[in-house]
């Protein structure tokens, strides 16, 4: 196995030259204009610090530069992973920002990132495909609801906290006679701003004559004008007494640290709690990102390993909670804008562990204005985009079996909260995918006229022969189809009783499981008992290897053939 599979800067450092270096360095600096101040906002969403989320920002970074594969993946603070911190922590802990809070953030980095690296060196990133689309895209616009309704409290200046929109709307219920005008007014401001201003200013920029990449820059610009607006009117109109801020920041880079696990003295239900949230926040983190460093990847025609990217989030997620900090994954508004800036490799995200590291040993005093009002409406304005309604529609009129897990998924993240939401959606997408698979599509075939094509009796004018039947299964069989297929195959040797030959067309078999096997068995019995064979046309390669395995071919009663047009001439 080469280094260079383990180290993928290996591969592409050997090619990185000045003009690369160009496009990634300003892909760094549009992303740090925007990391900053969403690192500040993200660690307050997850009830913590907010000088943990630049800490959040440095070190991961570096470390998925050097083993990550995507170049344009921005990883650090990230919406649901951090809202998922916060849930899995608040029901744990009462009170937030606390030192048994931020220790249990830390061990949910670590344990995330722990659960991550096995899923890339053990090759389980197989697992994540139990979270499908309807169930993601259920879960995430359910969760960016939830973490709009988190915010409702920075907003209004309240007291606004839960783990469900219920609860949170309630308590906004009984308190609205005690709503911070001034805190309302400026996080409206800002959100308003951070909306209609992007368009505006790339307007502005292209008017004055400069090229779409430049205004796209200049757009992309707007959290640090908003929120450095937000500052000066905090310091203008001497709102700090009124206005909520994010204070004192300490300067300087992050301290490593290992956490005293068994210093922690926590219950064993505290751990098993932790434990079973890092596992979900490390898989629907893994997954988005995944998702987008492959969309981004087929633009450039260019290839992500799964595994190797499981690797590289796992180590980033060690290296967050070795800097005292978080669970992180990737931002998937960061990383558009990463994409769209020119990101060529993974060291555009190291270029901007830099630059945010600068900013912590040299600009901190600048940040200690910042109204909490104002990052409250940059997270409100990041997470609208991930309401995806025009995906729901597209669920919805596919099929309505995977909306019902769609929806299910959101409900139950809306009034249960977002870990009870994600699992109900796994649940139920796998009972959906039970239920298909043990009622497989099962077709009578007939010869379509001077062709040798078999198709479904029941949709193309074909040929049947009163000598033989011929049945297609649509589907692998195993342990949980078996019994269905056996009682079609008696239902149809009462409806042809002039059949001889019962041929079972293979071509859509991938696998048969001993259950399955033993149930072809039977059905070969009862057509030797009603006087009839059983045969089998179109075997692929590996069924055939599996099957030849056992005495069954032997034994069979019938014929293997290569075609389903062989059996016709020779039974029909």
């Amino acid at each position: 196995m080469r280094l260079d599979s383990f180290l993928p800067i290996l591969s592409w450092g050997r090619d990185y030259h000045r003009d690369t270096f160009a496009q990634d360095a300003l892909a760094a600096l549009i992303i740090t204009m925007m990391m900053i101040p969403q690192s500040l906002a993200y660690a307050l969403l997850a009830g913590l610090p907010p000088q943990l989320g630049l800490y959040a920002s440095m070190l991961p970074l570096i470390l998925y530069a050097i083993v990550g594969t995507s170049g344009a993946l921005s990883v650090g603070p990230f919406a649901i992973s951090s809202i998922m911190t916060a849930t899995a922590l608040s029901a744990v802990f009462p009170e937030a920002n606390t030192a048994d809070y931020i220790s249990g953030a830390v061990v949910l980095a670590f344990s995330s990132g722990i659960m991550l690296l096995l899923f890339g060196v053990f090759r389980l990133g197989f697992l994540s495909n139990f979270l499908s689309f309807p169930v993601i895209t259920g879960f995430i616009s359910a969760s960016a609801l939830v973490i709009a309704a988190s915010q409702i409290g920075n907003l209004t200046g309240l007291e606004v906290r839960g783990n469900t929109i219920l609860e949170m709307l309630s308590k906004l219920w009984l308190s609205l006679m005690k709503i911070n005008i001034p805190t309302l007014c400026l996080g409206v401001a800002t959100a308003l701003l951070l909306y209609f201003l992007p368009g505006g200013l790339k307007k502005f920029a292209q008017r004055l004559g400069m090229s779409s990449f430049w205004a796209e820059i200049v757009s992309k610009s707007t959290p640090i004008l908003v929120m450095g607006l937000a500052v000066l009117v905090v310091v203008i109109f001497d709102l700090e007494h009124r206005i909520a801020v994010v204070g004192v920041i300490p300067q300087g880079l992050p301290g490593l640290l290992v956490p005293d696990f068994a210093a922690l003295d926590w219950s064993t239900d505290r751990w098993h709690s932790l434990l079973a949230s890092a596992a979900l926040i490390s898989l629907i983190g893994y997954v988005s990102a995944l998702s987008v460093a492959q969309s981004f990847a087929a633009k450039r025609r260019q290839r992500v390993n799964p595994n190797q990217e499981a690797i590289g989030l796992g180590l980033a997620n060690l290296a967050s909670g070795a800097s005292g900090a978080f669970p992180i994954s990737a931002s998937l508004s960061r990383s558009a804008v990463s994409f769209k800036a020119g990101a060529q490799t993974p060291a555009a995200g190291a270029f901007a562990a830099i630059a945010i590291g600068f900013s912590t040993l040299f600009m901190t005093p600048f940040l200690y204005y910042v109204p909490i009002t104002s990052l409250a409406a940059m997270i409100l304005i990041a997470v609208i985009s991930l309401v995806d309604i025009a995906a729901i529609k597209r669920v919805w009129h596919y099929n309505r079996s995977d909306f019902a897990a769609l929806a299910l998924t959101a409900v139950t993240t809306l009034l249960l909260g977002v870990e009870l939401g994600l699992v109900s959606g796994v649940v139920l997408s796998i009972m959906l995918y039970l239920y298909r698979s043990s009622t497989p599509h099962i077709a009578v075939v007939g010869r379509i006229p001077d062709t040798e094509h078999f198709r479904n009796r029941l949709r193309h004018q074909v040929e049947l022969s009163d000598k033989m039947i011929g049945m297609r299964i649509d589907a692998s069989l195993y342990f949980a189809n078996a019994r269905v297929i056996e009682d079609e195959v008696n239902a149809l040797i009462a409806q042809y009783p002039e059949a001889r030959h019962l041929v079972l067309q293979c071509s859509s078999i991938s696998d048969i499981d001993t259950s399955a096997l033993e149930t072809l068995r039977s059905v070969d019995r009862h057509l030797r008992d009603a006087g009839m064979q059983f045969h089998l046309s179109e075997v692929k390669g590996p069924v055939m290897d599996q099957l030849l395995r056992s005495d069954f071919i032997a034994s069979l009663s019938g014929k293997v053939f290569i075609s389903h047009y062989l059996a016709w001439k020779e039974l029909g």
